[in-house]
């Protein structure tokens, strides 16, 4: 199954751009032997529409090109549910056993995400109760989706 990571927004050198890097590479290098692929990472610049009703539906529709036909999306956002480790591997694993081809994880802007697109979602993920900036979003996704290739080979780097 591919896997893509959709951000508004674009970080910019530095620690959290390396880090949320290392993260991906190992993602990618570690995916395949447990059929996990990192397809892109698609970053959209913030719309600069006037209202942010008009700035989420902008970004909404940026995300919209970038989805794979027939994809699984999971949106992170405060209003979602809150998964371990464990379920988020899971629930990655079972989406790959069902035969679904695409997964992107998407990141929205600073005035959240649009309510039709949240309504169309596969998932929402909540990343805690706390509100993260979102170039720490990325680090914690980026983390987590690496978690998950360990959680399902069985490595060890997950200790529970």
């Amino acid at each position: 199954m591919r896997i893509s990571l959709f951000a508004v927004g674009r970080l910019k050198a530095g620690p959290e751009k390396d880090l949320a890097s290392r993260y991906l590479d190992r993602f990618a290098k570690a995916g395949p032997a447990v059929g996990l692929e990192l397809s892109k990472l698609v970053e959209v610049q913030e719309s600069r529409a006037a209202n942010a009703e008009t700035r989420k539906r902008e970004e909404a529709g940026a995300l919209e090109k970038a989805l794979p036909e027939g994809a699984v999306l999971i949106l992170l956002d405060e209003r979602g549910k809150t998964l371990d480790s464990e379920a988020f591997a899971g629930l990655i694993g079972r989406y790959r056993d069902g035969g679904k081809r695409d997964l992107m994880l998407a990141i929205g802007g600073a005035d959240g995400l649009d309510a039709d697109l949240r309504s169309r979602a596969d998932m929402v993920l909540n990343l805690g109760s706390m509100t993260w900036p979102h170039q720490l979003v990325r680090i914690l996704i980026a983390e987590q989706l690496y978690r998950a290739v360990t959680i399902l080979s069985g490595h060890p780097y997950h200790r529970a």
